[in-house]
């Protein structure tokens, strides 16, 4: 069991209490390990959410998307069993389940497809061209201001 202690943080910082509760959250005892998921770059701004949800169809999950957060839910059907059989022995998880993932600025979800018991769920990071870094001409100033001044002159 590991344990770390944020509070010489919390005092000696400011604006990074987001970060800090993220932190809190992943070390928190009984974090839920269900269902495992991967996450993946698969481009320079293209990343991959794979979440094992085997026994899930695709009516029993749903992704919602709101402002910087991503929620996964799965939750069996009342009638999960449609022939009248007696499970003896119950290996494969099917309870429910939330996960939550925090998305950075301009990430948004592209794509969801359910495919070998596995949810991939495709995201794209897209800088608008306002905030993305631009490159500004440098001019010598004596010649602009001689370009000024024929122009007066003119």
């Amino acid at each position: 069991m590991r344990t770390f202690d944020l509070a010489p943080f919390y005092r000696s910082t400011i604006g990074f209490d987001r970060l800090f509760n993220l932190l809190d959250q992943t070390t928190a005892d009984g974090a839920p390990g269900y269902p495992p998921y991967n996450i993946e770059r698969t481009g320079e701004n293209a990343y991959r959410i794979s979440v094992a949800v085997s026994g899930f169809s695709q009516d029993e999950l749903s992704i919602v998307a709101k402002e910087n957060t991503l929620t996964i839910k799965g939750e069996k059907s009342a009638s999960e069993t449609k022939d009248r059989s007696e499970v003896l022995y119950r290996g494969i998880a099917a309870r429910a389940f939330e996960r939550v993932f925090q998305l950075a600025d301009y990430v948004q979800v592209r794509n969801a497809s359910l495919e070998h018991g596995l949810l991939h769920v495709d995201l794209v990071r897209e800088i608008p061209e306002a905030k993305k870094p631009r490159t500004i001409a440098i001019s010598n100033g004596s010649k602009a201001v001689e370009a000024q001044l024929e122009k007066v002159a003119a």
